[in-house]
Order: structure tokens, then sequence, then C-alpha cells
């Protein structure tokens, strides 16, 4: 069974942890889990676990983050954030892709020409055509029904690709 996050956060530590102190030390034996939930949320301003719950459901959930994909993904870029090899696994080609639709300037058009240099820029293996075509393919790039324009296309990314570019990002020195 998945689990909701439910980040918490802490204005004041010190006030914290004074206030789950003193709960604690006015419980006789070793509180339940749901105890130690309970005096959490109390000592973060909240009735109980369940009051920190529903505020918790106004809020937008946090995406968890696949750190392992980022891992793996990473592994396919050299130490200047150059795609070296086009991953053999289906699951790893999409965050390489966004990877490359990240350094594509937003609402600016690329000829057939400068999308070339582009990719073989951002990849050093020389196969632009397929990157290319897997880009338009994934839905992450528009092409012009002659082929001879490309544009980013504009929408939410997931949230392993900031992990993923701050991890391949150009190493100074």
């Amino acid at each position: 069974m998945s689990r909701q996050i439910q980040p918490l956060t802490i204005p004041d530590l010190s006030a914290f942890a004074k206030t789950l102190r003193t709960q604690l030390a006015a419980v006789d034996d070793t509180p339940s889990h749901v105890e130690i939930l309970t005096m959490l949320a109390r000592a973060a301003g909240f009735r109980n676990y369940q009051h920190f719950k529903a505020a918790s459901a106004e809020r937008p959930p946090v995406e968890a983050l696949d750190l392992a994909l980022v891992e793996k993904v990473s592994r396919h870029f050299d130490g200047q954030g150059v795609l070296m090899r086009w991953p053999s696994r289906n699951s790893l080609q999409p965050l390489c892709l966004w990877a490359l639709w990240a350094r594509m300037v937003p609402r600016r058009e690329y000829a057939d020409r400068e999308n070339t240099e582009l990719l073989n820029g951002l990849a050093s293996f020389g196969d632009h055509a397929l990157l290319r075509r897997a880009l338009v393919e994934m839905g992450y790039v528009a092409r012009t029904r002659d082929g001879r324009t490309y544009r980013r296309i504009e929408q939410k990314p997931p949230a392993e690709l900031s992990a993923l570019l701050r991890r391949i990002a150009p190493t100074q020195g």
C-alpha cells in the first residue's frame, strides 16, 4: 500500500522540541506510534494528528522523487552534462529526453540545422536523428509538417528532472 507524503514544516524547532519533551515526560510507558504521531502534530501546533492530516490535505501533494531513477539516468551523462549514450532501457529514456528538453530555449523556434547542432552539442554519441525523433514522439518537441522547424512544447516536467539537472551540471574546474 502506498503512503501519501505529508510534509511537516516547523517554524521554531526549539519550541517544537520543548513541547515534545513536555509531552513525552507526561507519559509513563513508551508511547505507541499513534501517540507519537499525535505528540508530533501537537508540538507542531495542531490539535491532533487528524487535524494535521486535514491541514495537509488542503495543501498540494508533494511528489516523491525516484532517486534511483535519477542515479541510473545520470550515469548516461558525462561530467559536462553531455549525454554519452542512449539508454537501452525504455524506462530511462524519457528522463534523458527531459534533460535535453530543459536545455532548449522556451518558445524559440529552431531551424532543422539549429536543432541538429543543438542535439549534437548535448549528446556525444552522434545520433541526433534518434533524439529528434524521440523528442517529437514523446511530445516534448513539436515539428512543422515539413520538418523544417522545431519548438519545445511547454509542459510540467517530472519532479526528477530538477534532481537530474543538479546531478549532471557541468563540474567546475
